[in-house]
């Protein structure tokens, strides 16, 4: 356990990659990549965004995606009040085509066509589902941070996919109404769930958010330094195959920042969910 704790703190700071910053509107699509400065056969993945954010929200994590040697793409649409997860899974593929079949940077920088996922935080991370249903084949892992309920519900293409995958929730998120990591992880039976202790799920974002006229949670820095550690890890895990972070693709392995799941916890009822919303 005192290793893990050790690679847990290292991914929990940036790592040792300089870090380029790129437009992928040069290739028809609104949004940023983030990349390290050099390095072929790379490991790549594409991000989606919450509800009312956008990818100028996510750059600290993108960066530090980047920093350890994985390349991260990140649409910039379906911003509005009403966004189409449809639209933002099918963008979410485009970002991962233009990551994979463009050689980036000055030509020293490319993405194995083996190494690729799909990450999402909230919203984004219904649209990662979808995403990686709709490639079934061509995916090497999966994320969902924090995810939330969308239409059409994300239950439905997870229950499909043999990808490997991670779902990453709160310690409250069986109480918050709009939440469905149990829901999905049932689902998803090629999944890890992980709670990821004292976490705000709509603080992964960084800076202010549109959101927060609605009353919802600002950027909470432990949350986005625990978040960014445990999927670090995960990805070199999985997409990388860098044996030193097995243990972050183990779901037998309580990891430091998180809570261990209770199998003999009772599902949270309806009325007790919106008992809570209301506190």
């Amino acid at each position: 356990m005192a290793r893990i704790r050790k690679l847990v703190t290292a991914l929990s700071r940036r790592g040792p990659h300089r870090v380029l910053r790129g437009d992928l509107a040069f290739a028809g699509l609104p949004g940023v990549v983030y990349t390290p400065e050099s390095g072929l056969n790379l490991p790549g993945i594409a991000f989606g965004h919450d509800w009312l954010a956008g990818a100028a929200r996510y750059s600290g994590l993108l960066e530090h995606l980047a920093s350890w040697g994985i390349v991260a793409g990140a649409p910039d649409t379906e911003r509005g009040l009403a966004p189409s997860v449809l639209n933002l899974a099918s963008d979410l593929g485009t970002a991962l085509d233009i990551v994979a079949g463009v050689r980036l940077g000055p030509g020293n920088i490319s993405v194995h066509p083996a190494k690729l996922g799909v990450v999402g935080h909230g919203f984004g991370a219904s649209a990662a589902v979808f995403a990686a249903a709709g490639m079934p084949t061509a995916l090497a892992a999966a994320v969902a941070v924090f995810p939330t309920v969308t239409t059409p519900p994300a239950e439905q293409p997870a229950a499909s996919l043999k990808v490997p995958g991670l779902i990453l929730t709160a310690p409250d998120d069986p109480k918050t109404l709009n939440a469905n990591a149990l829901a999905l992880s049932s689902a998803w039976s090629s999944a890890t769930l992980r709670i990821v202790s004292k976490a705000e799920p709509r603080g992964l974002g960084e800076g202010r958010r549109l959101a927060s006229v609605f009353g919802l949670p600002g950027s909470h820095r432990r949350t986005q330094r625990s978040v960014r550690a445990l999927l670090t890890g995960y990805l070199l895990a999985t997409l990388a195959g860098d044996k030193t972070y097995r243990e972050f693709a183990d779901p037998d392995v309580v990891l430091p920042k998180t809570t261990p799941i209770d199998p003999e916890a009772e599902p949270v009822a309806l009325e007790e969910k919106i008992v809570a919303l209301l506190k």
